[in-house]
């Protein structure tokens, strides 16, 4: 499942952040209402998970502009402001969901994929595609052209973050945010290692490469032309 964090709360949206990746989910993180709302608009994402009280523009103007827009993709609204009203105000901008603060990161998971399944089980994605290299998310399995790769867990993490920016140019810092969660550069060759052991499992053994270095900008997973 693909989920947008838009969170301002750099401490409260790295803990949900790290829960969310530990169960399996892609996750990206916009830290105020404007940057989450070209984000959400941008499509691709499964549900949003969106902080009521945000920078440059709040929570319930930015659903209600993206229900505007068209955008129905599954909301759930985060906030201290747990009273009934403020739950209405919620719902009625266009929110799916209200869950105050505090809150239990195992019923924040559960509503998540509560909203997710009442949307339409057949627009949860459980496979990626790019030519002939298919990853199922559910079983977590990789094969190309038929044939079984067996990947270690970071690598699994790794092949599916850059299938679902299939040709884009995914860059280093992206990368350790989102696969490490790593919020600086550490100066150390991690990727590359972890590229080249992707690289041998998913392009050696076969005619045409998938994985290529953009020199000076980072990474891409694109099918042949």
């Amino acid at each position: 499942m693909r989920i947008l964090v838009i969170e301002d709360d750099r401490e409260a949206a790295r803990y949900m952040i790290r829960g969310l990746r530990e169960s399996g989910h892609v996750v990206d993180h916009a830290e105020d209402g404007e940057t989450g709302l070209m984000m959400a608009c941008g499509g691709g994402y499964d549900t949003l998970v969106v902080d009521r009280m945000l920078p440059n523009l709040d929570g319930l103007s930015l659903v209600e502009r993206l229900r505007e827009a068209g955008n129905g993709t599954p909301v759930l609204f985060l906030s201290a402001l747990g009273d009934v009203d403020d739950r209405v105000r919620g719902l009625k901008a266009g929110g799916d969901d209200y869950l105050a603060k505090p809150y239990a990161f195992s019923e924040l998971l559960a509503r998540i994929e509560a909203l997710v399944r009442r949307r339409s089980p057949g627009e949860v994605e459980t496979r990626l595609r790019v030519a002939d290299l298919e990853l199922d998310l559910l079983a977590r399995t990789c094969t190309r052209s038929g044939t079984r790769i067996d990947l270690q867990p970071r690598e699994f993490r790794l092949l599916e973050f850059l299938m679902r920016h299939a040709g884009h140019v995914v860059t280093r810092t992206m990368l350790l945010e989102n696969v490490w969660e790593y919020h600086f550069d550490p100066q150390t060759n991690v990727i590359d290692v972890h590229m080249s052991r992707l690289r041998s499992k998913i392009d050696k053994n076969f005619d045409q490469p998938l994985l290529h270095t953009v020199r000076g900008a980072g990474y891409s997973l694109r099918a042949p032309d």
